[in-house]
């Protein structure tokens, strides 16, 4: 029994998210909407969310900084989205130069709140609501409040376009990449487990290791032959693993990551231990205006176009899918795979609601009510550990 407890306790995201999906399944199978989990629509849930995942990663260490957060992302997707859509199709720039030109002004917009937030000590709500109108209302003023489109076709094929290009072979390699990536997680999650045993870090049980493994490697074979199944794998999920994949590396095992968490675990300890505090913060907001910009590439690949009001509601569902994903308000608790669980939560949500035909201010009221309890959660397990 109390191994069935721990389970539950350590996967309690996972198994919501697993009981979330199967719920809109059996619901949309019923109402004669279709399926879920139709290889067409599974891969429609990547396309459709990888801005929130890109997004959420870049959110979370703003939230462990401290409980900081970015209320200007949606509006720097906009403007970094216009820039984009000015330098590609009105001024036909080489692809190449638009794309570090847009990365370069996201890195610039990040430094410049981050100054105000790490070196001045104005909150980062005022800074980021102050930029959320000013960035918006620059995106205005560069698109003239017109939508451009078409994109070249050489900028989109980055990131709509699938591998490998022929449909015929889609399948074999689509599962054998599938095949090679379960493969590597099993050893990779057994080393580490082992070595951790070794060196005598307290580590889960076995049968939980066991559950999350089985649970994890399931979870990414079905994916793999959804993905095989429909038209192979998208490059978008290229970009989104090498994303994840270089900031949980940065998070779990770099200095400068442990000093991250350091720091909005207890700034002043962490200042007296030799942590450069103003630094570290700087640098998260240069993150999170980076990622924002590579957020906005990436939405107006998929919408085909640059539009003043792209961007709306963005950094809502970024923060959301950090606090679902486990992320403390106060700062200095979170992982990137919880935030990652967080977006495809939301994720899921959205496409669910969105298939049944659920009107959109529902579909608000519920994704701010699955936010709140969220938020619920974390304050009242705060408030048990102290007493």
């Amino acid at each position: 029994m109390s191994s069935i407890i721990e389970i539950l306790k350590r996967n309690s995201l996972l198994l919501a998210l697993i009981a979330v999906m199967i719920f809109f399944e059996i619901t949309i199978r019923a109402t004669g909407h279709g399926s879920m989990f139709s290889p067409a629509n599974f891969t429609n849930i990547i396309s459709q969310n990888s801005y929130v995942i890109i997004l959420a990663v870049g959110m979370l260490f703003c939230i462990i900084a401290g409980g900081n957060i970015d209320l200007s992302v949606g509006s720097i997707v906009a403007l970094v989205g216009a820039i984009a859509g000015v330098m590609m199709v009105n001024w036909e720039t080489n692809v190449y130069l638009a794309i570090a030109t847009c990365l370069l002004v996201g890195v610039l917009i990040g430094a410049w709140q981050g100054f105000w937030i790490a070196y001045v000590r104005i909150p980062s709500f005022i800074v980021t609501l102050a930029g959320m109108m000013l960035f918006r209302g620059v995106a205005l003023l560069v698109l003239d409040g017109l939508t451009i489109s078409p994109f070249p076709p050489e900028y989109l094929r980055y990131f709509t376009s699938f591998i490998p290009k022929a449909r015929s072979g889609a399948f074999t390699l689509t599962m054998a990449v599938t095949v090679i990536l379960c493969a590597a997680y099993l050893v990779s999650a057994i080393y580490s487990r082992m070595a951790k045993i070794k060196k005598q870090y307290q580590v889960e049980d076995a049968t939980s290791f066991i559950f999350t493994t089985v649970v994890i490697v399931a979870a990414m074979f079905a994916s793999g032959y959804l993905l095989a199944s429909n038209k192979g794998i998208p490059v978008i999920l290229i970009l989104l693993v090498v994303i994840i994949m270089v900031y949980s590396f940065y998070s779990r095992r770099t200095v400068a990551g442990r000093r991250l968490y350091a720091l909005g675990g207890n700034e002043k300890a962490a200042r007296l231990s030799g942590v450069n505090t103003d630094r570290m913060l700087f640098l998260t907001y240069v993150n999170m205006g980076f990622l924002s910009a590579v957020a906005a590439l990436v939405c107006v690949a998929r919408f085909n176009s640059a539009a003043p009001t792209a961007g709306n509601g963005y950094e809502l569902d970024a923060i959301g899918a950090c606090f679902i994903g486990g992320a403390s308000a106060y700062g200095g608790v979170g992982t990137v795979a919880g935030a990652v669980i967080g977006a495809v939560f939301m994720g899921v949500l959205n496409n669910g609601m969105s298939i049944l035909g659920i009107d959109a201010n529902w579909q608000r009221t519920v994704k701010g009510l699955v936010l709140l309890l969220a938020v619920v959660i974390d304050v009242l397990s705060k408030k048990r550990v102290k007493a």
